[in-house]
């Protein structure tokens, strides 16, 4: 038996559910968990950095209107949740957060001052079809992947054929933000084993849920809009 194979087990939390949606405030559902017993977090903050950027005349009406009326995070609520995650994640744990290209460009190592995270790799993934921007049209979203130290990939990271360029269109448009279940799985079943809990504390559509249930893991996550 490898490291790898001795995750520890979710300890149970008195008014969190397994595998059910649950409408709550994410920051405070992972002050609930015990330090290092999640390996594997999935974030999606509702960054304001492209409608600040882009600067849209339109905010907030037309096609801006359902990502204009999401809760928005600014930066020190973002690393607030960094510092939870952290916490929580066993060690060599992984935290995959979605980013847009001017927190890319502008640099990841603003929110990771002082943590004990380190990136580790990017997927590009490819939406197929063509979004908002008044110069390129945004067709895409990153994902970066940070681990929690130790950094190791041997028998931590078992998958080999994940694409850094990945290409996959949301059938399911019932969020505004829905997510690759197919990539999702597939990151998964990479760093997880069956009966894992998978964290997601600003679930949006529940992709995370879905993906997690799918590959026979656990899920524990939450959305403000439940």
């Amino acid at each position: 038996m490898t490291d790898f194979d001795k995750t520890p087990t979710w300890i149970e939390v008195k008014g969190l559910k397994l595998n059910k949606r649950q409408k709550m405030d994410g920051f405070e559902m992972l002050k609930m968990l015990a330090d290092k017993t999640i390996p594997l977090v999935f974030f999606d903050p509702q960054y304001r950095s492209v409608l600040d950027k882009q600067k849209y005349g339109n905010e907030g009406k037309g096609r801006g209107k359902e990502r204009s009326d999401l809760p928005q995070m600014d930066n020190r609520m973002i690393k607030d949740f960094l510092k939870e995650i952290e916490r929580v994640l066993t060690p060599s744990g992984h935290l995959m957060m979605w980013v847009d290209k001017y927190i890319v460009c502008n640099g990841i190592k603003l929110f990771l001052e002082g943590r004990g995270l380190q990136l580790v790799d990017m997927i590009t993934w490819n939406k197929q079809r063509m979004g908002m921007g008044y110069r390129s049209r945004r067709c895409s979203e990153h994902l970066v992947i940070f681990q929690k130290k130790p950094i190791r990939a041997k028998g931590v990271w078992r998958v080999h054929d994940i694409l850094d360029v990945w290409s996959e269109k949301i059938e399911d448009k019932n969020h505004t933000h829905a997510k690759p279940i197919e990539l999702q799985k597939k990151l998964i079943n990479a760093v997880t084993i069956v009966g894992d809990v998978v964290v997601d504390p600003s679930a949006g559509g529940f992709s995370v849920m879905r993906s997690a249930n799918e590959m026979d893991r656990n899920f524990l996550g939450c959305d403000l809009l439940g």
